[in-house]
C-alpha cells in the first residue's frame, strides 16, 4: 500500500506515491531519475548515496523516504547554478578528485557539508570528515587536494 511523499527536491516541490519500504535513495534514483545518487553498499559504510536533508549531509540509503517528509533534498544535481558547476565539483574537476567517479557524488555532497561547517579545515579535518565515504580508486590524495583548493576559494 503506497502511501503520498511531499518533499522538495533540488528547489521544485513534488509528490510521490512510495511503499513505506522505500528507501530515500531509491525514490530519488528510480521514481526521480536522480541517478547521480549512487548507491554502493545499502548499508550507510560507503556514502556513494549522500544527499543533503535540510542542509545536513545524510545517507539516503540510511532513511526510509517517508522520513524525509517535507524536507528540502539536495542531490549531486542541485549543486549546479545556472549550467556553473559548484565550486567543489570544480575543485574535484581541477584537482582530479575522481578515478572512475562512483563514489565522487557523495563525495561532493560531503565535502559540501564540511565546508558549510568549517569553510578553513585542515587537512586533518578534511579526512576525518569524509570518513565516512570510501573511494576504491584515488587512495584519497587528490580528493583532498580537491577539498583544499574549494575551501582556498572561498
Amino acid at each position: 500500500m503506497s502511501q503520498t511523499l511531499n518533499l522538495t527536491v533540488n528547489g521544485t516541490a513534488v509528490s510521490l506515491n512510495v511503499d513505506p519500504r522505500t528507501l530515500l535513495a531509491q525514490a530519488l534514483r528510480e521514481q526521480l531519475q536522480l541517478t547521480g545518487t549512487h548507491v554502493g553498499c545499502d548499508t550507510a559504510q560507503c556514502g556513494a548515496c549522500t544527499v543533503r536533508i535540510n542542509g545536513r549531509a545524510v545517507k539516503s540509503c540510511s532513511i526510509l523516504a517517508l522520513q524525509a517528509e517535507g524536507a528540502e533534498i539536495q542531490t549531486i544535481e542541485g549543486l549546479s547554478t545556472d549550467g556553473a558547476m559548484h565550486p567543489v565539483q570544480e575543485a574535484f574537476r581541477e584537482c582530479h578528485g575522481l578515478q572512475c567517479g562512483f563514489c565522487t557524488p557523495g563525495m561532493v555532497m560531503a565535502s559540501v557539508q564540511l565546508l558549510q561547517d568549517n569553510p578553513k579545515p585542515s587537512e586533518a579535518q578534511i579526512r576525518e570528515a569524509l570518513e565516512g565515504n570510501i573511494c576504491r580508486c584515488t587512495g584519497y590524495h587528490n580528493i583532498v587536494r580537491a577539498v583544499q583548493s574549494a575551501a582556498s576559494r572561498a
